[in-house]
């Protein structure tokens, strides 16, 4: 009888696991070549974290400089406006159609270069309609209006409110 209750007990202590922290355990079974890898797994991915989350702070503050810089070219931009609307007495549609490319190419951050590749005009033409000094055709001005992503129709309402900017 007694071996009987020996052996009860011994496989009732056998059965019944020790507290252990979770993930001690685990560790416990590991051989140290195992836990030099674990280890190094985890550096890895607090590196990670860290490399991305320096990553996203520089993409936010370029990200607020550009905000910076473009509220500072839209004041500049209104107060060049504002002073030419005073130095304007007798605006040509011409010319308001060449401020009014530029701007939209200025406001999309965009090259000449793109803007005459996409629409299909020579770069040096694009510039002399944009500085006013050549007349553009329907064709070419609606082929630069859509490479700019407004319809022909915008662009004309825009020159249209631009001239009456100027001429009140």
């Amino acid at each position: 009888m007694e071996t009987m209750t020996r052996v009860r007990s011994t496989v009732e202590s056998a059965t019944s696991a020790p507290m252990v922290r979770p993930g001690a355990a685990r560790m416990r079974e590991l051989t140290p070549a195992q836990r030099r890898a674990v280890m190094f797994a985890q550096q890895q991915v607090l590196k990670a974290r860290a490399a991305k989350k320096a990553k996203d702070e520089a993409i936010e503050a370029r990200r607020r400089m550009w905000d910076e810089s473009e509220a500072d070219i839209a004041a500049a931009q209104n107060a060049a406006r504002r002073e030419e609307s005073r130095h304007v007495a007798n605006p040509t549609l011409r010319g308001a159609i060449g401020y009014v490319l530029r701007d939209l190419r200025s406001r999309d951050h965009r090259t000449l270069r793109e803007v005459s590749e996409k629409a299909g005009v020579s770069l040096g033409y694009l510039s002399e309609v944009e500085r006013g000094q050549k007349e553009a055709s329907s064709e070419l001005l609606t082929s630069i209006a859509e490479s700019l992503g407004v319809s022909a129709a915008q662009l004309l309402r825009m020159v249209a409110d631009r001239l009456d900017v100027l001429a009140a």
